[in-house]
């Protein structure tokens, strides 16, 4: 009974290695944050680091995303994160929304929500060292009140 439950799951661990989620790379760069607004290079390699993987248009794959059911559960996570913020469609949204979503990226990484535990276990140079997270708020808070400013 064990052996034919095992051979069951093999069978179903190897056929579900053929339904893939779709990447995240569009390709689509015009309505990015870079398109609106000026973000310096310090800031914007802190952005690609720890935050663009989730939270953009761009996803850098590891090597087990061919791997299921990972594949999913990273592309679940990653559209989830772009729900919540996407750098790469920054521009399109209402300046009341790029505020407060700036606003929020501020709170997340004073808090130390953002970058996710979960995401830096692997992915360890994402994990913000406090003089980056430190710019990353102050530039989010910065460009919120610049925002603010012209509602």
């Amino acid at each position: 009974m064990i052996r034919k439950i095992l051979i069951v799951l093999l069978v179903v661990l190897v056929l579900i290695q053929f339904i893939r989620p779709e990447k995240n790379q569009s390709g689509d760069n015009s309505r990015s944050i870079t398109t609106a607004y000026a973000v310096p290079d310090t800031i914007q390699a802190i952005l690609q680091t720890s935050c663009y993987d989730c939270h953009s248009n761009y996803t850098t794959y590891p090597w087990y995303d061919r791997i299921q059911p990972v594949a999913w559960w990273l592309a679940r996570h990653i559209d989830e994160g772009k729900e919540h913020l996407n750098f790469s469609e920054f521009a399109a949204y209402s300046p009341k929304k790029q505020a407060h979503k700036l606003e929020e990226t501020a709170e997340m990484i004073e808090e130390g929500e953002m970058p996710l535990n979960s995401y830096t276990w692997i992915h360890t140079d994402a994990k913000l060292s406090k003089e980056q997270a430190g710019m990353l708020t102050n530039w989010a808070k910065s460009l919120q009140k610049e925002i603010e400013t012209r509602l």
